[in-house]
């Protein structure tokens, strides 16, 4: 069975747009693979994080991966720094890295933009993406097109590795689902939805309430006309509402222009609020019982101690290759 990895960042509320995108592909994957689905709170901690939010956050996302039907039985979901082989070897893959590849990172050109200081984390979590998917030699990463630069490096990085030190690591390869890898802004369909925009309205939250969610769709940007017609070139407003309803109502795109034939944007903005609330409440309700139950901490250790199990090999052969001294346990 081949081996999946992927994590999601406790640095905001999850969208809509993190559950079309990547846990709703998460809980297909883990049906035909061995998967690893990780908080990465390592990577949070790249920009200032408050304390008590980041802890609350890494929890939320913990048990939202859950109640969306990641089975924990299936697959492993972990916090990063629950298994400290991640930060080891992202430090190994930081000397197989050069500065000219994190120079050339786009987020990171976006994220230090116009900042007098930008703290050196930031500039290389590059490298610890790559040993985070490394620890587990996996075959296929659910990857964002704002992702696919770092899984190049993680490439190269398995090469540069397997050449220098002899074959070890699997070469990654990307997993990018055609249809709803990418929910746009409900404000502005030209930027990703996203938890980190400071327009709370520009996102569905999946914790939002019912009545919020409604009124978000309510005053969603659409464009000119009225035809609810699938045009992301002339219409990118409509065609991302139009992505968000067939991805929800398990419709093809075909299907819901055809629905909406002849009709106009307010009855289709509606009932798509209706379809969206549809598929978000059962998933709170769960979502709720796994926060009050006190199930979530055993879940996470649990799937700590066997991604560490599977992580501590691979560290242990990396620094052999390396030529690191092991370590003997005395009697």
């Amino acid at each position: 069975m081949k081996t999946v990895l992927s994590g999601i960042q406790p640095s905001g509320k999850l969208t809509l747009g993190n559950y079309i995108g990547a846990i709703k592909n998460f809980v297909k994957l883990q049906h035909d693979y061995q998967c690893h689905f990780m908080v990465v709170d390592l990577h949070a901690v790249t920009v200032a994080q408050e304390p008590a939010a980041l802890r609350e956050q890494s929890e939320a996302v913990a048990a939202l991966f859950i109640a969306a039907g990641i089975d924990p039985t299936k697959s492993n979901v972990f916090l990063q720094s629950h298994v400290p082989q991640h930060a080891e070897l992202g430090w190994l893959m930081t000397t197989l890295t050069s500065m000219g590849e994190l120079e050339r990172m786009t987020q990171f050109k976006d994220k230090s933009s116009g900042k007098d200081s930008v703290g050196a984390g930031l500039f290389v979590y590059p490298s610890l993406m790559a040993a985070d998917i490394l620890l587990y030699n996996s075959d296929l990463v659910p990857v964002g097109e704002d992702q696919k630069q770092h899984l190049e490096l993680t490439r190269d990085l398995a090469g540069r590795f397997n050449h220098r030190y002899g074959e070890y690591f699997t070469i990654p390869d990307p997993y990018i689902p055609q249809v709803g890898a990418r929910v746009m802004s409900l404000d502005d369909a030209s930027s990703k939805m996203s938890k980190s925009n400071p327009n709370a309205g520009s996102y569905i939250a999946l914790l939002d309430p019912p009545d919020v969610i409604r009124k978000k769709i309510s005053r969603a940007t659409t464009d000119s006309g009225r035809e609810v017609v699938y045009d992301p070139a002339n219409k990118p407003e409509v065609s991302n509402l139009m992505s968000i309803y067939a991805e929800c109502a398990g419709l093809t795109l075909n299907e819901v222009a055809e629905r909406y034939e002849g009709k106009m944007y307010g009855p289709f903005k509606k009932e798509l609020a209706e379809v969206v609330v549809s598929v978000i409440e059962p998933l709170q309700e769960r979502y709720r019982e796994i926060r009050e139950s006190g199930e979530l901490a055993d879940i996470l250790e649990t799937s700590a101690r066997r991604a560490e199990a599977v992580a501590s090999q691979t560290l242990n052969a990396v620094k052999e290759r390396m030529g690191f001294v092991p370590r003997r346990t005395l009697k």
